[in-house]
Formats: C-alpha cells, sequence, structure tokens
C-alpha cells in the first residue's frame, strides 16, 4: 500500500466554490464590479445580501453501529445539500437554501459504505453519494429529493492503494481529491494527467460517475479513457471489474458505472492509467479573423496526426474576457508535450498548417524558451483566467449577475451552423429576459470527427428571480441545442438541470434497459433519485 502523508487542504467555503482564503480579495471585488457598471450601467449592479439558510431538522437518525459515521450538524448539511451551479450559487449566496440532506454519512472503507447502503435501503432513505461538491448540473441537489436523505461523502476514502509501475496504473480510492492523487503519484515520476477546472475539490469518483472531461483539449480527455476497472458498492452487493487494458468480452461493466451518476450505486475505487511527467512542453497562440475563421483551421490541425497535447478556440469576446486579446480576433491555444523527445518540430508544423490556414501566429515557447514572437502570450493568460474563473463567478455572483455556461458536441459537418444558431438564440433570450448581456463561445475539445463548444452568459439579473430568468434562456438555448444535432452536455454531466433534454436525446429503448438494471442494483430505488432515471 502506498502510504505518503497527504497535504492538508484549507476549508471549504460552504457558501463559495472553493477554499476559504482564495476567493478574490476585496480590492479585486470592487474592482469586478466597477467593470461590471462600465459595461450594463451602474443601475444593474446590486451586492447580493448574506443569504440565510434555515435548514429543517434532521427527520432520521443513524442507528447506533452507524452512528460515529454520521453527522447532523447544521453546518456539515448545508456543505452537502447543494452543487455549485449558478443557481445553487444564487440560492448559497442570495435566497438561501432551506433544504438539506438529514445527514452526512462519511464511510471510511467498502463495508462502511456497504453498512450505510444497506440501512438506506431498509428504512427507504435516499442516498446520495457525495464527493467533491462541484456540480453544476443539480447532481446532488437534496431538496430535490422527496423524504428524508442521507449525502454518502467518500472523502474519507482518499489514497492511492497500489501503483503498477510497470504497467503504469495505480489503484486508486474514489475520494481522492486532483492535488491529493497527484502528491501521491508524484514520487513515482508519473501522473493521471487529468486536470479538469474543478480539480481543486473533485473526486476520482466524482470524474468516473459523471464521465467527466479534463483540461487537456484533445487526445486523452476523457475520464473514460483512463479508467482500466471499477470497484463499487451497491444496495444489492459489491461491482467490481477485472483490471484489462481492454476487452472485447460482451458490454463493458465499466462503460455502465461511466456516467452513472450516483444512481447504480456507490464508487468506491478504480484502477486508472497513468503517464510519464512530460519533460518537453511547449505551446503558441494564434490568431484569426474570427471564430469561424479558427475552426476552419482547427479541423485540418486535429486531423493531421500532429497530435498536438491541447488546443482551444477562443471567440474574440470570450478572448477578451480572459485577457488573450483585444477583442477583435479570435485565439487559437496550442500546446504539445512529451516525456521522450523534445517538441520543436510538432510545434513548428502546427505553426506552418495553421498559419496555411489564415492564422498569424504569436509567441511561440519551448519549456519557457521563446522561440519566434509575435505578441503578447495569450496561453498564459487564458490560464490563468480558467484556474480563476469559478472564483471571478463568485464576485459576479455577488454584483446581481446571471453567470452560467453550457457546453455541447456536434460533427463538424454540423459545428458551424449549430454555434451560430445556439449563439443567436441564447442571445435573443437573453436580451428578452434581462434586457441585455454578453454571449461567447469557447470550443474546450476537438476531435477529428467534432469538437465541443462551450457557451458562456453573462447578464444582469433582477433580485430574487436570477433563478427563473436563467430557466428561460436555458430552455431557449437547449431547444436549439437539440435541434442541431448536438448533445446536452459534452463534460458536465446530466444531472437534474439536463435532463427534460436527456430524456429526448437518449433511445426509449436504451431508458428502459437502463431501468431495468438498476431494479437489479437497487431495487428500493434510493440511489440519487431523479438523476438519469425515475
Amino acid at each position: 500500500m502506498y502510504d505518503e502523508s497527504l497535504p492538508t487542504p484549507s476549508p471549504r467555503d460552504p457558501t463559495a466554490w472553493g477554499t476559504v482564503g482564495d476567493a478574490l480579495a476585496d480590492a479585486e471585488h470592487d474592482a469586478v464590479g466597477l467593470m461590471l457598471s462600465q459595461r450594463f450601467g451602474a443601475d444593474t449592479i446590486w451586492r447580493s445580501p448574506d443569504a440565510a439558510h434555515e435548514l429543517q431538522d434532521p427527520r432520521v437518525h443513524a442507528p447506533d453501529p452507524l452512528a460515529h459515521l454520521t453527522s447532523d450538524v447544521t453546518e456539515d448539511r448545508l456543505l452537502h445539500a447543494v452543487g455549485r451551479s449558478f443557481t445553487d450559487m444564487v440560492a448559497l449566496r442570495e435566497t438561501g437554501v432551506h433544504h438539506g440532506p438529514d445527514l452526512v454519512a462519511r464511510p471510511r472503507t467498502p463495508d462502511e459504505v456497504e453498512a450505510v447502503l444497506g440501512w438506506c435501503a431498509d428504512a427507504g432513505i435516499a442516498c446520495i453519494p457525495f464527493g467533491g461538491g462541484t456540480s453544476v448540473v443539480g447532481g446532488v441537489t437534496a431538496g430535490a429529493v422527496d423524504g428524508p436523505v442521507v449525502a454518502l461523502q467518500t472523502r474519507a476514502m482518499d489514497r492511492v492503494l497500489e501503483v503498477d509501475t510497470t504497467s503504469r496504473a495505480a489503484l486508486v480510492q474514489a475520494g481522492a481529491t486532483g492535488p491529493g492523487l497527484e502528491a501521491q503519484l508524484r514520487p513515482h515520476d508519473l501522473t493521471m494527467r487529468f486536470f479538469p477546472q474543478s480539480f481543486e475539490m473533485s473526486t476520482l469518483g466524482g470524474w468516473v460517475a459523471t464521465r467527466a472531461g479534463g483540461h487537456y483539449a484533445t487526445r486523452l480527455t476523457h475520464i473514460d479513457d483512463l479508467v482500466e476497472s471499477i470497484d463499487a458498492v451497491t444496495p444489492s452487493g459489491r461491482w467490481s471489474s477485472r483490471r484489462l487494458p481492454g476487452s472485447g468480452a460482451g458490454p463493458s461493466p465499466d462503460r455502465m458505472l461511466l456516467g452513472s451518476e450516483g444512481t447504480l450505486g456507490v464508487i468506491t475505487a478504480a484502477w486508472v492509467r497513468l503517464q510519464d511527467q512530460p519533460v518537453h512542453r511547449g505551446g503558441m497562440s494564434v490568431t484569426f479573423d474570427d471564430f469561424a475563421d479558427a475552426l476552419a483551421a482547427l479541423r485540418p490541425l486535429v486531423q493531421s496526426g500532429l497530435d498536438p497535447s491541447n488546443c482551444r478556440v477562443l471567440d474574440p469576446g470570450e478572448a477578451y474576457l480572459n485577457g488573450a486579446g483585444d477583442g477583435t480576433h479570435a485565439v487559437m491555444v496550442v500546446g504539445a508535450e512529451s516525456p521522450a523527445v523534445p517538441v520543436d518540430a510538432d510545434l513548428s508544423a502546427m505553426a506552418e498548417l495553421l498559419a496555411d490556414h489564415g492564422g498569424e501566429v504569436g509567441t511561440v515557447r519551448i519549456r519557457g524558451r521563446q522561440l519566434s514572437t509575435g505578441g503578447g502570450d495569450a496561453a498564459d493568460a487564458w490560464k490563468q483566467a480558467f484556474l480563476r474563473a469559478p472564483y471571478l463567478r463568485d464576485a459576479l455572483v455577488d454584483h446581481g449577475m446571471i453567470i452560467e455556461t453550457f457546453e455541447t458536441a456536434a460533427t463538424w459537418d454540423r459545428l458551424g451552423a449549430l454555434v451560430q444558431r445556439v449563439r443567436a438564440a441564447t442571445t435573443t433570450a437573453v436580451e428578452e429576459v434581462c434586457g441585455q448581456g454578453i454571449v461567447t463561445c469557447r470550443i474546450t475539445h476537438a476531435y477529428p470527427d467534432g469538437a465541443a463548444p462551450y457557451f458562456t452568459v453573462i447578464a444582469p439579473g433582477r433580485r430574487g428571480a436570477r433563478a427563473s430568468q436563467w430557466a428561460e434562456v436555458k430552455q431557449a438555448a437547449s431547444e436549439v441545442l437539440l435541434a442541431e444535432g448536438g448533445t446536452i452536455t459534452h463534460h458536465h454531466a446530466v444531472g437534474r438541470d439536463h435532463r427534460p433534454w436527456y430524456d429526448r436525446q437518449r433511445p426509449d429503448l436504451f431508458a428502459t434497459a437502463l431501468g431495468a438494471v438498476r431494479t437489479v442494483t437497487d431495487p428500493a430505488g434510493i440511489m440519487n433519485p431523479g438523476v438519469l432515471l425515475g
């Protein structure tokens, strides 16, 4: 067993995105307010009051053998009441949260998970598996469930149990956060190379359960590609798949649990594929006249076989908001990395290809060594903005804004029209509902056969009405998105927020089959009711 001491995490702020002390400083917060007043008008900016949270009294109590694993402390229940979507943040920082789990359970072993699930099933108590609580789609909302709820917190199971350096794989408990996982792999010079924006707080089990996507926009982008096998506990018993590099033995048991969002059971551990730490790195930023031109260059790049490690495209508005451009050009951020060979030649070939397709290549850096110049380093600016974005969102919520995102994916033949029509429909809805606003788009992940557009909406909101305003905008955007052949979510999971459109996207017969599986793994229907099924 691998047992290196883990770094002590900072305490979590129960009403914010991240940890106490990592929020924007007062001066930064005030600067955000000034910027918003200049953009939208001083009369549209208001300070959200401190919300009053009055949770219902606990309706159930754990039996004596499980009492030491549970908590009914109000602060603990509030921390596990909702995720971190925009509407969650409005509740946490303005209107108040009034329904939370009745208990928070913290099992430390699969045996204890089994005991908690057994009690919940016998007593008819809903159970919501809970890792980092970073869901942005209503995936862990206790108040959406009728009757008593237990939030099953997995963070007590946070170890790397075994490292197989020969096969480059590790057995990791589901409650390991991104920083804790990487800290335990670092002595082996290995990395999982999976860095979602929620990396700081989210857990391996959450990544698997939601089919999460990482920061890297090409190559191994989804958790699906990194899972070798999965261990889970269901109300009907244990689920453990065989560890294999690949198999053609029928439908994959791992694929059944990937994306199950806590509806089939609790993921307790997984063998995951690792990589050597990269030694050679490089990157560049490339500008284009507009977003359509950038998309026209992105497709031949990802189909070329040059295999960039990362590649994102920001429309002019997105580039400006993130400090990566002046708002007049689209920006493409391209990266390359290798554990064994220099990346100079690959980057040079990529730069030549993008220049041939109308791009203006800016700064190219190789491990900090600048090879050529042609403007500011948009890649560094975008990276810093990406990491701080969730904390900036908290400040925007405090200043009365509607600030939310949604993402999709489509094949190349549909992509251009989808982006145009979804952006137009969303802009129209924002103007009708909010009077004014900003709608931007970036490409977060790119494949040889398509890409994933990611839309951001920023608009002034009305006191007490922001959740309903966003629901109107989301309805309009989602209808067009589905009609244009996109998926309702590319990497944010379904949760409860996307459920109406997910029900229309999936085949009806598949929904029936999935429900049949659940009747076997969870006969009492206690596992995260209302998500995916029921």
